[in-house]
């Protein structure tokens, strides 16, 4: 009888973990870099195609709502630590290495995980592992990314790059283009992997100026050495912007056909979206009017962002429009749901998981406003209005919109009782959190902080 029992035991043991590792999905997000909402052909361009993720979207769900940080390293921080910036954002072109990420968190439910792509998060030779990252390829890691020849600069991100493997320095010469690079890493790292639970974190180095040529552009010359100028040193930025757009979706493309040559597309979560809006030199046609990029900027241009959820055997009824808030500390909580990993230690509950929007219960998620801190600056919105202010609350500039871009100033005094009543829940979630700067980081990094020189107002360290 006892062996029978052991037998059972073992038996039902066995099955258990053998669900449970059935059940735990690959993980791929894709951030595009200064790709805003309005540059994907599913979201309304009239001049970039964007062929894969408008597939990827009529097979998953595409969010209207979604919101990143004006700017690069704000937006990269917040993505991977689930936090808002007001607490552990120090300085750009670095992330402390006190905190946890989502791959750390990942990690210890059992996934591999990769990270290929534009880095900008220290410069350390550990970095990328440092924070829970197996395998990397990343450009602007060690070094700036840049050369010096016969006097002049050149901006070594696209052709004949300049790339970290695993922390070792590579330099490119022979007509290589570093997406393809990143994009073939990854689907290495997918084919190898693919027995196994994986998390690809793919921060595109696509579409950042330089606006200059793809491979695929007429006017591509890969004998290059990249662009001497930071906008890039040829004149048609817009057809540039065009083509690298199209590049980026083509590197979609080749992902997704790895991930069913490799047998493991049903059981991938892929995330898409851009870490904030449109450079400003690009106009986009869109819907019938034409958006001026905003990057860098506190407004729908420059902080309105594309998401897509495309997952096979996990999202139900695919092909939904989903107008739910979205904004990049979600992703930390989604990815630990969908995973079963845990949230880090101390979490302060910034993010709020989309699985139920996924399972088509949208309506067991609440999230009724997103916050974002800039460099001293806050947003606080939701689907229908928005707050700007210094985190004093001065200068406080109150929008109503009734879709993308079109965001109206309305004065105090012309404000109904029900906006007044907003405004004044905004100003109040604004002031609370302005209490939280910095007290998720030590003290040595927050001296490091770009707003140091500002009044210090920290509780000890939460995490």
């Amino acid at each position: 009888m006892r062996y029978i029992l052991s037998l059972l035991l073992l038996t039902t043991t066995t099955l258990f973990h053998a669900t449970t590792d059935a059940k735990q999905p690959n993980v791929v997000v894709i951030m595009a870099d200064d790709m805003g909402y309005e540059a994907l052909s599913v979201n309304g361009s009239e001049s970039c195609k964007t062929p894969n993720l408008d597939k990827l979207a009529a097979g998953g769900i595409r969010f209207t709502n979604c919101f990143a940080n004006p700017l690069c390293t704000p937006s990269r921080v917040k993505i991977m630590t689930g936090q808002y910036n007001v607490r552990n954002y120090v300085k750009f072109g670095l992330l402390d290495r006190g905190q946890s990420t989502f791959a750390h968190q990942l990690k210890q439910a059992g996934y591999t995980t990769c990270i290929a792509g534009k880095w900008q998060l220290g410069k350390k030779k550990d970095a990328p592992q440092h924070f829970g990252f197996d395998h990397s390829c990343l450009w602007q890691h060690t070094r700036s990314g840049r050369s010096k020849q016969d006097g002049r600069t050149y901006d070594r991100r696209f052709v004949n790059p300049m790339l970290e493997i695993n922390g070792e320095e590579k330099e490119y010469l022979s007509g290589e283009y570093a997406p393809k690079l990143c994009t073939d890493f990854i689907c290495n790292f997918i084919d190898q992997n693919k027995t196994k639970p994986f998390l690809v974190y793919y921060p595109m180095i696509l579409t950042h100026c330089p606006f200059d040529p793809t491979p695929d552009s007429s006017d591509w010359d890969p004998k290059r050495l990249g662009s001497s100028t930071y906008k890039g040193d040829l004149n048609d930025p817009q057809r540039h912007f065009r083509d690298m757009a199209a590049y980026a979706d083509k590197m979609v493309g080749q992902i997704v056909k790895q991930l069913d040559e490799s047998g493991v597309r049903d059981n991938t979560l892929l995330i898409f979206t851009g870490d904030n809006g449109t450079d400003k030199p690009i106009v986009t046609p869109w819907n019938g009017t034409k958006v001026v990029g905003g990057k860098g900027t506190m407004t729908d241009t420059g902080t309105r962002v594309p998401m897509i959820a495309n997952w096979p055997g996990g999202i139900s009824k695919p092909g939904r429009v989903a107008d739910d808030l979205i904004e990049f500390v979600d992703i930390m909580p989604t990815l630990c749901e969908v995973t079963g990993a845990h949230l880090p230690d101390n979490y302060p509950g910034d993010g709020t998981s989309i699985t139920s929007i996924m399972d088509a219960k949208a309506s067991t998620r609440v999230k009724d406003w997103i916050y974002i801190w800039y460099r001293g600056n806050v947003m606080v919105r939701d689907k229908q209005y928005s707050l700007v202010a210094k985190t004093d609350g001065t200068n406080a500039v109150f929008k109503r919109y009734q879709g993308p871009f079109d965001g109206v100033k309305i004065a105090d005094s012309k404000l109904t009782k029900k906006e007044r009543m907003i405004k004044d829940q905004f100003m109040s979630t604004l002031s609370n959190l302005a209490q939280t700067r910095l007290t998720s980081v030590d003290e040595e990094m927050w001296s490091q902080a770009e707003d140091r020189k500002q009044p210090k107002n920290r509780n000890k360290k939460t995490k």
